[in-house]
């Protein structure tokens, strides 16, 4: 009699230790395609706010050039042209960063980083354990006591 009652228990069992399998892989793609999302999104809002700054700061380089230049050449002093040099250096990073290639120099040098030298991306202590984690918060907690 206990065989009858078994058999369809474990198959019932069965099938829904494939349900939950093929749920978890489901809840993990649709995590991982969040996180992709959330990640491109942060870059483009980066990638914009870069192309802003560099509208302002445009202006005020522009500015400050002609101003410079103005200056230097009616008090015949080229001292004013020193400010230019590293004016001239952040509008170039930031003209880089908005429209050239910074980003994906950043990438590649990023990915040859993780292929090659991927010690130096290793945490201190090695990747925090479950253990060493519960042995921190039982050393903070105020609540646990002992069994």
């Amino acid at each position: 009699m206990g065989f009858f009652l078994s058999r369809p228990m474990n198959e019932n069992m069965k099938k829904q230790q494939e349900f939950m399998l093929m749920n978890s892989r489901l809840q993990l793609e649709r995590q991982l395609l969040m996180q992709n999302q959330m990640r491109e999104r942060q870059m483009a809002m980066q990638i914009a706010w870069s192309r802003e700054i560099l509208k302002y700061f445009g202006t005020f380089y522009g500015l400050a050039v002609l101003g410079l230049t103005a200056g230097a050449v009616k008090r015949k002093r080229p001292g004013l042209f020193i400010p230019i040099i590293p004016l001239s250096f952040i509008f170039a990073y930031q003209y880089d960063m908005g429209y050239g290639t910074l980003l994906q120099r950043m990438k590649g040098e990023a990915e040859k980083l993780l292929e090659t030298e991927s010690a130096l991306l290793e945490p201190p202590h090695g990747v925090p354990t479950f253990e060493s984690i519960e042995k921190a918060r039982r050393a903070q907690s105020k609540f646990f006591i002992e069994k």
